[in-house]
């Protein structure tokens, strides 16, 4: 007996559905086709033109193996595209945060240097170059946000703190809340010694580091972004902001500007 396309379609469904049931009971593990699925197609099955769930059980060793390593791999394809993503951030926010307060025009030197009244949460002095710069890494990071949502949905983290153990050559993951917490005793002395890169493209997991870029935003525009040195008595003060970043993380990170775009790990040592 033959059966039509969208029979044999919905027959497949149904015994989809009644083979997910069976190993839901039994114990099997079952991915979320919104999340699994959309990252990792390999994971998928296409019935009806749909992508499904498909237990994880039911799975050769190899291919998950497979699927794992393609994760720990960044293609030159995917670089890309995501650092053409952050160039569009960046040069936006600092557009747009130009025009709002400068009515399109870059700061001078000058500007740049001029001190705000009052002082942050802690009594340090505000330039006007720091407010700037806090401005724009905001409305970067929503930007952000947005376009690697659409590129790599759960592969990267924004504005992630870790923390580094010197004696056992570990980070662990700081969380938003802890964070908080910390910083609302002492100013945040207890985050010493932590770093909390830009953007952080990992394998799905925030410890298994692929990239790190950071943002820069020179104030004027002329000077060439570098990575900060920590100051006298900090925990990094004989270093700088990017070897600190390349220690713990494992990866030579980046800087990205305006005008200057990405400037690579080895050029931003010049």
């Amino acid at each position: 007996m033959s059966f039509s396309r969208k029979a044999r379609q919905k027959w497949a469904v149904l015994a989809l559905g009644a083979l997910l049931m069976g190993c839901g009971s039994a114990g099997y593990a079952v991915d979320s086709a919104t999340s699994a699925c959309r990252q990792n197609p390999q994971y998928c099955a296409l019935v009806a033109g749909e992508e499904t769930v498909v237990p994880t059980a039911l799975r050769g060793g190899a291919e998950v193996a497979s699927v794992a390593a393609t994760l720990r791999v960044l293609t030159p394809e995917t670089r890309s595209s995501i650092e053409q993503a952050l160039v569009e951030c960046v040069e936006w926010a600092h557009s747009e945060v130009n025009r709002q307060r400068f009515g399109g025009k870059s700061p001078s030197r000058e500007q740049c240097g001029e001190e705000l009244p009052g002082a942050d949460p802690c009594g340090k002095k505000v330039t006007r170059a720091m407010q700037l710069g806090t401005e724009k890494h905001a409305l970067a990071r929503q930007c952000v946000e947005q376009k690697l949502n659409a590129r790599i949905p759960g592969r990267f983290s924004l504005d992630q703190r870790y923390r580094y153990d010197p004696r056992t050559g570990q980070k662990q993951l700081v969380s938003p809340e802890e964070a908080r917490a910390l910083r609302q005793r002492g100013c945040g002395d207890e985050l010493e010694g932590t770093i909390v890169p830009d953007v952080v493209i990992h394998s799905g997991d925030p410890l298994e580091v692929l990239a790190v870029y950071d943002f820069k935003f020179p104030c004027p525009i002329s000077n060439t972004p570098s990575w900060n040195r920590y100051p006298e008595g900090h925990p990094y003060s004989d270093s700088n902001q990017g070897a600190i970043y390349k220690k713990i993380l494992g990866v030579g990170p980046h800087l990205v500007a305006p005008i200057w775009r990405i400037i690579r790990w080895v050029e931003s040592l010049k």
